[in-house]
């Protein structure tokens, strides 16, 4: 399959993960993204000798269109937010709260929560946040088990996110009245 590697294939869970931007079919076509997995396994106590990870299937293939507008966390940090005031970037931060909540509050862990994998777009009047390489997801017995991995993960891989702009996500993120206030005001 034609197409750059933005994601070089690692081989790692014994096998082989990429993935390829593929160029539009048609002009006018937004641009597509090829993941392919092949013979990755998931390890755990149950499953020690592994299980494929997607759909419990030996390769896999995974096709989207082009995120338009949108830049990962860590590109959104390193050129667009020093630019923005305070009252926009927090919008950001809000929103990004809410999302990471709704998989928490079903138990559902992201498991790769990365600056890599959050995806920002700053196009409409409301900020957007989409949430990538869901393939590690699963649900966890209690929601607070689901809700510390997946903060402490990105906490630690959040790249350029400032320690202030950290603590206001947090806050947002447990203050239920905030998540109100702000699902209000942007609905």
């Amino acid at each position: 399959m034609d197409g750059e590697w933005v994601e070089e294939p690692n081989h790692r869970r014994g096998g082989e993960s990429g993935v390829k931007l593929l160029p539009p079919l048609q002009p006018g076509q937004r641009p597509l993204y090829c993941k392919r997995q092949i013979g990755h396994l998931f390890r755990s106590w149950c499953h020690p000798f592994g299980l494929p990870t997607v759909l419990r299937e030996q390769q896999a293939l995974l096709i989207t269109e082009e995120l338009s507008g949108f830049v990962s966390l860590v590109q959104w940090y390193a050129e667009h937010a020093p630019k923005l005031d305070e009252t926009s970037r927090k919008a950001v931060l809000r929103r990004l709260a809410l999302v990471l909540q709704r998989p928490h509050r079903s138990r559902r862990q992201h498991g790769s929560l990365y600056g890599k994998h959050i995806y920002i777009s700053l196009t409409a009047n409301v900020p957007e946040v989409a949430l990538l390489d869901l393939e590690k997801s699963r649900i966890r017995l209690l929601r607070s088990k689901a809700q510390s991995h997946d903060l402490s993960q990105l906490r630690r891989r959040r790249g350029e996110m400032p320690e202030a702009d950290w603590n206001y996500l947090l806050e947002c993120y447990h203050n239920p009245q905030l998540e109100c206030q702000v699902a209000t005001h942007e609905a």
